[in-house]
């Protein structure tokens, strides 16, 4: 199993998927019984979460092209579910609103940004005093544009988070939101998906939402294009492939619905989970395959 191992470093998903698959068959026709690709020891996943852990701590010149840090309030309006300007715009001066992987926080300074008179409405702007906002992000990408607004604004306004990720903060020093969201943040970059969805409900209020979008992943109204790289796969305890919204619609205490975007570059599901009650209970997945990236490729298994 040693050569077996290092034979499959520098291996990619699809490779490394084909390579257990001809080890199964070769231990079958050796008449070792029925043994699934699941129960071979999996690769090694620290090389690969180092690789991540550089992508998220790059700076300047460093920061690879497609890792976008920079993301304004109308992008926000294009890549989220359809309701999110409105639940946006519904939030008061006492409600509040974190956005996870925020990057520089461009979304929030969108969001505080005066209109100019007579320019035509923006998109998700409130009609009333705008609510308290919470930035958070890995690495802390803050520029002069957030500590200027910050300053004028105050800290009761708007903050941000950085150094640590979502699972790293308690529910006292975080408190509750009314809305919560992540552009290509920690839900589509997480190595514990069920636990980050957790985390997240249990910061939501009952009767709050949580609105988000995951690409490369199998769609929920079953049109996806042949040849497709998924990014984003899960499995049930018997390894037949289950749609994501799927898995998120069993879990207790949210009412989950899905966009599924079949004409976009990666099939794309937006989604939208509203919390409706506090006994909340997210299935469990436990992480099989993870290959750095932005987003990174990731593979889920449902354990029983």
């Amino acid at each position: 199993m040693r050569s077996v191992k290092s034979s499959l470093k520098g291996l990619n998903i699809a490779h490394m998927r084909l390579v257990f698959l001809l080890i199964v068959i070769f231990l079958q026709a050796l008449g070792l019984g029925t043994v699934r690709a699941q129960e071979l020891a999996p690769p090694r996943l620290d090389e690969e979460f180092g690789k991540q852990e550089k992508i998220y701590r790059s700076q300047g010149a460093d920061v690879p092209s497609g890792y976008v840090i920079g993301r304004g309030l109308s992008d926000y309006a294009e890549l989220l579910p359809s309701g999110f300007c409105d639940a946006l715009a519904k939030l008061g001066s006492s409600d509040r609103w974190l956005d996870i992987g925020a990057g520089a926080g461009q979304a929030i300074l969108d969001y505080y940004a005066p209109e100019p008179a007579g320019a035509p409405a923006r998109k998700c702007s409130g009609s009333g005093e705008q609510a308290r906002a919470l930035a958070m992000s890995i690495e802390d990408r803050r520029t002069d544009k957030w500590r200027e607004q910050a300053a004028s604004l105050g800290d009761d306004r708007i903050r941000y988070l950085s150094g640590r990720r979502l699972r790293q903060y308690s529910l006292e020093e975080l408190g509750k939101f009314q809305l919560i969201t992540d552009v290509f943040g920690g839900f589509s970059y997480t190595e514990d998906l069920s636990q980050f969805v957790d985390k997240v409900l249990s910061l939501l209020d009952v009767g709050g939402a949580f609105y988000s979008l995951l690409p490369g992943v199998h769609l929920e109204n079953g049109k996806n294009k042949l040849g497709i790289l998924y990014l984003t796969e899960l499995e049930d305890a018997a390894g037949r492939p289950t749609k994501v919204c799927s898995w998120l619609k069993k879990t207790a205490c949210a009412q989950v619905t899905c966009e599924s975007k079949s004409d976009w570059k990666r099939p794309t599901e937006l989604i939208n989970i509203r919390k409706v009650c506090s006994e909340v209970s997210v299935p469990r997945l436990k992480l099989w395959e993870f290959e750095a990236g932005y987003p990174p490729g990731r593979r889920f298994q449902l354990v029983p």
